[in-house]
């Protein structure tokens, strides 16, 4: 943090700020998002709740970030990202901190529900917007750097999340969480707030990824609404598919008959996230992103089809692990990409938080679902109806393709 403050007066680089915003996606998703599956079975015992019960309470938590997501998102476009995600820093210290002191059930769904409505100002939607404000033409090349950096949250905060179990009780790792975004991300986004609009120094090597990025044009005006319902409904019915698999990821490789091996299975996840993104960077990020949507679109289905036909042969479950962190590491880039692409800079949050508020509300009933699916039906027949909401969204892709192509 010393080094943040002591150059507050200098605007940053374009370098600083993707390096920066890295960090505090780290710490967003982690102490927000990914350290309730470790925490929820100490937060239902001491709640004296099913731990049923606490994901329960999680994706209520979920749907509420959706309701407000358009909102935050013209908020943004009009005030500016940075300073909405220095807003948002503050509002995530202050739901951890309200979550860790709840004395009793309500206040511990009203902390938990704080927490998501703070995720909506400060983690990727958000950073993506300022990464546009600031970059232009060169925004597609920094969000996939961005994606990189960030991908390494579940990596870190699983593992420390873990160790902290061992010394602390759930309630004293909230705390820690919100000193964490208080103390390292609330200055970041401070000082990242005073950079203006394209105003950031950008460096030659920077500047050479840029052409590509301005041949893009937006699609007319008369054909946006209908790509817009398109784009949101292909990334929300594939979010589906993949948030439905990752909330029951190891119960339901041991389901298909993997066993002992499904939690090195699954470690395989995060890795491959991490290299699909890496190997995207390298090859040309700038390039259009309609081609890299619809290789997700494909790839999140064939997944789960693979896993469903060839369970419990292990080399089926590990390439299963491997495309479905390919298909999500792409993912997340694209959702950042292919709005921009399609539909340029002007109301690019406002369009990001429509396009959140489909996905975020799919995303929370989805391991509702599939535990139903598996309950009554079986691991096999589940993956097979997850592939097919997964084929809509590809249905939905291919839809917008062909508008583009016809415009």
């Amino acid at each position: 943090m010393t080094t943040v403050l002591s150059v507050r007066q200098r605007r940053p680089s374009l370098a600083q700020s993707v390096w920066l915003l890295g960090l505090t996606q780290i710490i967003g998703y982690g102490s927000l998002y990914y350290c309730f599956a470790i925490l929820a079975g100490n937060m239902a015992l001491s709640l004296q709740w099913p731990v049923s019960w606490a994901f329960a309470a999680f994706s209520l938590a979920l749907l509420a970030g959706a309701v407000i997501a358009p909102l935050v998102g013209r908020r943004i476009d009009r005030y500016g990202a940075a300073r909405v995600m220095a807003i948002g820093s503050i509002a995530a210290a202050g739901s951890l901190l309200l979550t860790a002191w709840a004395p009793d059930p309500v206040i511990f769904v009203l902390g938990l529900t704080a927490m998501q409505l703070a995720s909506t100002l400060v983690l990727y939607d958000a950073a993506f917007a300022h990464l546009v404000e600031v970059s232009g033409s060169a925004a597609p090349r920094m969000i996939t750097y961005l994606t990189l950096i960030a991908g390494f949250a579940s990596t870190i905060f699983w593992p420390l999340t873990s160790a902290l179990k061992t010394e602390f009780t759930w309630r004293e790792i909230l705390v820690i969480f919100a000193a964490m975004n208080l103390v390292f991300c609330f200055p970041i986004h401070l000082w990242l707030a005073q950079a203006g609009k394209h105003e950031m120094r950008v460096t030659s090597a920077e500047a050479s990824t840029t052409a590509t990025a301005r041949e893009w044009r937006p699609l007319p005006e008369h054909l946006q609404p209908r790509a817009l319902l398109l784009v949101s409904w292909g990334f929300a019915f594939s979010g589906f598919l993949l948030s439905a698999i990752l909330a029951q990821m190891v119960p339901l490789l041991g389901a298909m008959g993997i066993g002992s091996a499904s939690v090195m299975v699954a470690a395989l996840f995060g890795p491959s996230q991490v290299l699909i993104r890496f190997v995207n960077m390298v090859l040309g990020s700038e390039r259009y992103p309609m081609a890299v949507t619809l290789l997700v679109a494909v790839l999140l289905p064939l997944a789960a089809l693979l896993l469903a036909g060839s369970a419990p042969l292990m080399i089926g479950a590990v390439l299963f692990a491997l495309l479905l962190g390919f298909s999500s590491g792409l993912k997340s880039i694209v959702q950042g990409t292919l709005p921009l692409a399609l539909f340029g800079a002007t109301g690019y949050a406002a369009r990001l938080g429509k396009m959140a508020s489909a996905r975020l509300v799919l995303a929370a009933v989805a391991p509702f679902v599939l535990a139903y699916l598996l309950e009554v039906l079986g691991p096999s027949p589940a993956l097979a109806i997850l592939a097919l909401v997964g084929l809509a969204g590809l249905i939905s892709f291919i839809a917008v393709a062909r508008l583009e192509h016809r415009s």
